[in-house]
């Protein structure tokens, strides 16, 4: 027997033996009659069960439920018949209980969460699950005397389902707030006197308050129950129980509960109180148990309510502190931010702009900017400079609820990065220039020698030269490739790009056209096309052009000798993209390199005679992101390659747009 179950043993023990006492004096709780006038053992069959939901001894607890209750009806004054029926029913009523429970409240202590009851929702499923269990079970326990004595006894059922109500909330209650403080304690410290230690400390004052409420409690209830017939101030009790729920935590109220449950029963059993003149003796027991039900409702959901107001008053304030740590620290992001902020509201008034906007523009020039959503540039010059500046306006508009709109305008100074662009442009026609027309001198001088060598004899040395000069000739051509490239690769890097209306099936079948001329000329297989409606796309026409005659020649150019070039080239529309795929019957791309050749610079073919810079897959990359898609490459399941790109459709919202930086 391990050490868990030794202590859900003997817990089970303890509990047994408290049940059977509250068993016992319920019992003895009679009034005239043999009827019962309270009943704490449903009560403490809750708590019981609550506290063992899921312990390994869940199975003794149900016997020892059923065989203690039945007993115990038995040895005092019932039948055999009638005990195993209020047996059962207790184990019923239970049971039922804790489904209720768990369905309505889970996060409660006993319904398989930590928590204590914490607002008067809490109170009311505690209610609406302890009657619905007890009307279920006196349901039963109807039909089961019915069977076992033939009487329909609706007197004594009536009282059954008062008694076991108010036991359930008022001892139910206690049992779920001493429980989840329990088990908020460490392993070590679980008991009351562990509890009392680590308690928050009470100041004097608010001791001396709850001392005197409820002395006063306690003194109210004894002076009108035992002294009602002299003094008839039982309207005073109301204004007792809401002065305690007011002022009161929830563990004072519930041990206020408990006390005043008490002292009803003491002197309504010896004859004296407001209650004692009630002649009916069920009547009489149905109205202690509303009595009491009614001080407890009232008491915790006065308390309940004040402390569930407490709790969000005090989360409302921490939120409150969050959010002005937040606005703190976007304020403090914002005006850090060296590009320049600013917000335009409906009425072209500046509302909020950042230290940096003042280094860029006036307020007045703000507020009479007027910029729609979207992304331009703007010229300025300001009193003092020696040159224009060029701003970059990002304006995005900002809904409010009445309908209204405000602007959020973004400014970057890119003066330095069109200098920049300027120079790397002017740099691109001096290597145009100075490398381009060398390397054409070199290629017509080559020319040149081999034409003069076709008429010499020929001669070991002859031969060696052309040889040599064919050389000239191929690194000549790589050269010139290379040239190309790079200066293709700064263009759609720098380049501004201008979107515009484009119909993507005009461009593809005149590119196709143009390679399929340029196949014939060279005297190799003209390629197929095969391609499908293909939808109109907002992008650069120029650099768009450049994007697809670099996939389309890739795929001519990466087929297998002897193999007539196939291309197939379809496109949807997702959104507010078009998806391009343009699928080859080419010699695809070798294992693990369909990221790679994205690269600048890598090759992935770099034997078998095809030539290339490595750059062309680099260029098609940065045009496809500066239009906002992606590409990807992709092996092809009938053979060959498949890339796919995606530009802006036509109808693209004005809230997308494409990526203009560089």
């Amino acid at each position: 027997m391990n050490a868990g179950y030794r202590r859900s043993l003997t817990r089970t023990v303890c509990f047994a033996l408290v049940y059977a006492a509250a068993c016992y004096a319920g019992r003895r709780l009679v009034v005239v009659g043999n009827h019962n006038l309270a009943w704490p053992a449903a009560g403490v069959a809750v708590v019981w069960f609550c506290a063992h939901l899921r312990a390994p001894t869940r199975r003794l607890d149900m016997l020892l439920l059923t065989l203690i209750l039945g007993t115990v009806n038995w040895r005092t004054g019932t039948s055999a018949a009638v005990g195993v029926v209020a047996g059962l029913v207790g184990l019923i009523q239970v049971l039922t209980f804790l489904r209720l429970l768990r369905r309505w409240a889970p996060h409660l202590w006993g319904a398989g969460g930590d928590e204590s009851l914490r607002s008067p929702r809490d109170l009311w499923a505690l209610l609406r699950a302890g009657l619905v269990a007890t009307i279920a079970a006196c349901a039963f326990g109807l039909v089961g005397r019915w069977l076992a004595t033939g009487s329909l006894p609706a007197a004594v059922t009536a009282m059954s389902l008062a008694r076991h109500t108010a036991s359930i909330l008022i001892v139910g209650s206690a049992g779920i707030c001493v429980g989840a403080a329990l088990d908020r304690l460490p392993d070590g410290h679980r008991s009351i006197g562990g509890w009392w230690r680590r308690r928050a400390p009470v100041p004097r004052r608010r001791m001396a308050e709850i001392a005197g409420i409820c002395a006063l409690s306690v003194t109210g209830h004894v002076v009108v129950f035992a002294y009602e017939q002299r003094f008839p101030m039982s309207f005073a009790l109301l204004a007792i129980t809401v002065l305690v729920g007011v002022r009161l935590s929830t563990p004072w109220v519930i041990l206020n509960n408990l006390v005043v449950s008490v002292v009803t029963l003491r002197y309504t059993l010896a004859g004296n109180g407001p209650f004692a003149k009630v002649g009916d003796v069920a009547q009489q027991a149905v109205v202690v148990q509303l009595f009491v039900t009614l001080v407890a409702l009232v008491g915790l959901a006065l308390a309940l309510g004040r402390e569930e107001r407490q709790a969000l008053l005090i989360a409302l304030a921490q939120e409150k502190e969050q959010v002005k740590h937040h606005a703190d620290l976007l304020t403090a992001i914002i005006d850090s931010m060296a590009d320049g902020l600013a917000v335009i509201g409906p009425d072209n008034r500046v509302t909020l702009r950042n230290p940096a906007v003042a280094g860029l523009l006036t307020e007045k020039e703000l507020s009479q900017l007027g910029a729609p959503a979207g992304t331009s540039d703007l010229m300025v010059r300001r009193p003092g400079d020696t040159e224009s500046r060029v701003l970059r306006l990002t304006a995005t508009a900002l809904a409010h609820p009445d309908g209204t709109h405000s602007t959020v305008v973004l400014l970057h100074d890119v003066t330095a990065e069109r200098r920049h662009r300027d120079e790397l442009t002017s740099f691109a026609g001096v290597v145009a220039h100075d490398l381009l027309n060398p390397l054409t001198s070199v290629e017509g001088w080559t020319h040149a020698a081999m034409e003069s060598l076709e008429g010499v004899p020929d001669h070991p040395n002859v031969g060696e030269a052309h040889a040599d000069l064919a050389r000239v000739t191929r690194s000549s051509a790589r050269m010139r490739g290379l040239i190309d490239g790079l200066l293709s690769y700064a263009t759609a890097r720098e380049a501004m790009v201008a979107p515009a209306p484009l119909d993507l099936a005009e461009m593809v079948a005149d590119i196709a056209l143009t390679r399929a001329d340029a196949a014939v000329a060279c005297g190799a297989p003209a390629p197929r096309f095969d391609i499908g409606p293909l939808a109109p796309v907002r992008a650069d026409p120029v650099l768009v052009r450049q994007l697809l005659d670099n996939l389309i020649g890739n795929a001519i150019k990466y087929t297998a000798p002897g193999v007539q070039p196939y291309l197939r080239i379809t496109a949807e529309t997702d959104g507010a993209m078009v998806t391009v795929r343009i699928v080859d019957n080419g010699i695809g791309i070798p294992e693990g390199q369909h990221e790679a050749i994205f690269d600048n610079l890598h090759r992935a073919h770099l034997g078998g005679g095809y030539i290339g810079t490595g750059l062309g897959l680099t260029i098609c990359k940065r045009i496809v992101e500066r239009h906002g898609g992606t590409i990807t490459a992709a092996d092809d399941p009938g053979g060959g390659s498949c890339f796919t790109f995606t530009l802006p459709c036509l109808s693209l919202a004005a809230g997308v747009r494409p990526q203009v930086d560089a």
